[in-house]
């Protein structure tokens, strides 16, 4: 551009983010004055603002660092920055106003106050200012486009715009698993992990469950007290684990449609404290799970104890449902493998007569341990008459016998 063309205006602009100090730690080096650096680096210290008199070699504890650049901002904190306008010139300038917005990728924001208020008239070295604060949700590039307008000599509106440029980048890596017990209960493992520059503490993590769950967090001990401790402290790429049981509604249990429809698991709801309390707070997306494929039939044990004796009988329940779209007609079998601890009592290739659609029926079974240990209980079979097909059903479920 030709400095000619470089328009000179009446009211200087400046902005300045708004964050907390840091600490850190006064770095004494000194030697003895018959080293080669002689007493340069005592003389240093002597003039280090750090450092207590007569007693330079002493570290005094750890100081508050005014912030020497623009920072990082991370994703779910809140920028906060200060624009100042300034009247520069020697007499009053009319019609100031200041308007703020940011941009991201998708959208535009507008931020400032100042334009919901009427021009202002700035006197000789009056300022017009205003502070903006705004919590960062999208990611990448983030442009501040200030602009101020004011009434120039020659009675025209005149104005300008200040474009400030920053990256936004990611707080936090959350890995989750999924796993589906028979019982239909869901267990979610979430990893959280601190890709920040700097130390975290992790004020919150819960699950917010969707319409289809109950929650319960097993990240307490009996007291209530939590696993990790009174504070969660996070350094740099460190992580931590976060279990929960989410439990189907009772009108989704009933029916199994509604059990293997229900994907969507809830939203995890993270809250931090950065330097010096600084709060930041992240909400994922909608979490899915993969729903497990019940087939035709699904059979399951209930009532089953989980500690029983050796060479004495124990009875539990056998609850068959009909996953297809058209009526079962199926027969029980029973079978004692060779291998098998337990040894089955009771008729097999018993007729159950027919299943409709989404129905289920209970069976009681008897069982009969032999050897003591964990036992996996197997060699159930139901067949299909229609189809004459088998579906065979082995370690499903586990009984200690002692």
């Amino acid at each position: 551009m030709d400095p000619k063309d470089v328009v000179e205006h009446l009211v200087a602009l400046k902005v300045m983010r708004l964050t907390k100090p840091a600490l850190i730690s006064p770095k004494i080096v000194t030697c003895d004055s018959k080293d080669l650096p002689g007493n340069i680096l005592n003389n240093y210290l002597k003039d280090d603002a750090t450092s207590v008199t007569q007693m330079e070699t002493l570290a005094a504890g750890q100081f508050l660092l005014l912030p020497q650049s623009f920072g990082n901002i991370y994703l779910g904190e809140t920028f906060s920055c200060y624009v100042c306008v300034h009247n520069e010139t020697n007499n009053p300038v009319q019609s100031v106003s200041i308007k703020a917005d940011l941009q991201t990728n998708s959208q535009r924001i507008l931020l400032t106050t100042q334009q919901n208020l009427s021009p202002t008239m700035l006197d000789v070295d009056e300022t017009l200012s205003d502070v903006i604060h705004h919590e960062v949700k999208d990611l990448g590039t983030h442009i501040l486009v200030c602009e101020v307008t004011y009434m120039s000599n020659y009675n025209t509106l005149a104005s300008f715009r200040k474009f400030f440029k920053f990256e936004v980048m990611k707080p936090l890596d959350v890995k989750t698993k999924f796993y589906n017990a028979e019982s239909d209960d869901v267990y979610l493992e979430a990893q959280v992990q601190n890709i920040t520059s700097g130390p975290i503490i992790l004020e919150q993590v819960s699950l917010e469950s969707s319409q289809q769950f109950n929650v319960k967090s097993l990240n307490e001990i009996n007291d209530g007290m939590s696993v990790f401790g009174d504070v969660t402290l996070l350094q740099p790429q460190e992580s931590c684990q976060y279990l929960y049981c989410l439990t189907p509604r009772e009108n989704i249990s009933k029916e199994i449609k509604l059990l293997a429809a229900a994907k969507n698991i809830g939203k995890l709801d993270i809250v931090w404290r950065s330097n010096l309390g600084e709060k930041g707070r992240l909400q994922t997306s909608q979490l899915q799970r993969m729903t497990p494929d019940y087939g035709d039939i699904r059979l399951t044990f209930e009532k089953l104890p989980s500690k029983v004796s050796v060479e004495e009988p124990f009875d539990f329940q056998c609850k068959i449902v009909n996953a297809s779209e058209r009526t079962l007609d199926l027969i029980l079998k029973l079978r004692s493998l060779q291998d098998s601890s337990l040894l089955w009592c009771g008729i097999s290739n018993k007729k159950l007569g027919p299943l409709e659609p989404g129905q289920s029926l209970y069976i009681s079974l008897t069982a009969l341990p032999i050897n003591t240990g964990l036992c996996n209980i197997s060699g159930v079979s139901l067949l299909d008459l229609f189809l004459k097909r088998t579906y065979d059903y082995d370690d499903i479920a586990s009984v200690f016998v002692c």
